[in-house]
């Protein structure tokens, strides 16, 4: 038992954690009672604040929010591996410099022997010649040093870029959503603190976007379908964002772009292209070449400042989206 609960407290809180799974609507898979079990002990405050804030969303949870708040604050695995990202930065660019600057000093000192043979010539003729010839001597050294070091500072670069193309991966594991492709919430609340740290007032328009009768879709076709669906209108998603924009999945058929600095207007003629390009994509199954019904979606436009936090941000735009006066799918909506 993790926190050396009696057997008593912790049939209590298995009773409990179940429950919850129940009124969350979750089934009792070992991630979904990890999580429910954490939340109900309530010591593990992190995963608490993160459930309850979902919660003031969207009042129930999905397996995706789960899933990534188990990797997030009970495996534990992010915070200590981004540091480590942050540190291995520092070291590899450190190395680089040290290495560049150890070159230039060598390059320097050579220019500078190279440069002095021509003032150690004197009345004492031999003397000079010795003199002179030793600096040669020395250089050559030095240049035979100098091309040693250079094949160490070639193969310590190939080293650092085969380090740097790992430290990627792990990035993409910590920042991206494996299914999509798409950042995920931690990468989101990266960017928004960079943001903020650039300019506390910066203006962010949202464009909050959700897959139409994605639940159905999947309980006829099934999960695998389902995945290879969501995945493809994620690609089409992300091709109407450019570099200064972020496409995130924020939930289960759920997506997000924020754009900062960007109109109202302009971000609503983005969401209307991302319409029409979702509602032309064609599904077919590859394994028996049914064609899938035609999906499409429903987008929401927002803006807001940075400092008023995502949290704040996704649950407008959710309100936007269930507004009793814009019934049905397939639509833009934007904030009056």
């Amino acid at each position: 038992m993790k926190y050396h609960d009696t057997v008593t407290q912790a049939q209590q809180k298995m009773t409990l954690a179940v429950a919850k799974l129940t009124e969350w609507k979750l089934a009792t898979s070992p991630i979904n009672y990890a999580v429910s079990y954490e939340y109900i002990d309530g010591r593990n405050s992190a995963l608490v604040k993160a459930i309850e804030q979902e919660l003031s969303i969207k009042k129930t949870l999905d397996g995706f929010f789960v899933e990534q708040a188990y990797q997030q604050y009970i495996l534990g695995q992010s915070a200590f591996r981004d540091e480590i990202i942050g540190d291995m930065d520092d070291v590899l660019a450190n190395m680089e410099k040290g290495c560049q600057y150890s070159s230039n000093s060598v390059n320097q000192f050579i220019r500078k022997l190279d440069n002095n043979f021509v003032n150690l010539k004197s009345a004492d003729k031999p003397t000079v010649e010795l003199a002179v010839n030793n600096i040669k001597h020395a250089s050559t050294e030095l240049k035979t040093q100098q091309q040693a070091l250079l094949k160490q500072l070639a193969m310590s670069q190939q080293q650092a870029n085969s380090l740097r193309n790992e430290l990627e991966e792990v990035r993409k594991e910590i920042f991206l959503d494996p299914l999509t492709g798409l950042y995920n919430r931690k990468a989101m609340a990266k960017h928004l603190d960079a943001w903020l740290t650039e300019d506390p007032n910066k203006e962010i328009a949202a464009i909050v976007i959700n897959v139409d009768q994605f639940s159905q879709f999947s309980q006829k076709f099934g999960p695998l379908l389902g995945n290879v669906l969501l995945s493809k209108i994620a690609q089409k998603v992300s091709s109407y964002v450019d570099d200064s924009g972020l496409p995130v999945r924020t939930g289960g058929e759920e997506f997000l772009i924020l754009l900062p600095e960007v109109e109202t207007s302009v971000a609503s003629e983005i969401a209307e292209k991302i319409r029409q390009g979702v509602e032309k994509l064609r599904f077919v199954s590859s394994k028996s070449g049914m064609r899938l019904p035609k999906m499409t979606v429903s987008l929401a436009v927002n803006r807001f400042n940075a400092q008023q936090g995502i949290n704040h941000l996704i649950t407008k735009a959710r309100r936007l989206l269930n507004q009793p006066d814009d019934q049905g799918n397939n639509q833009v909506i934007s904030a009056r």
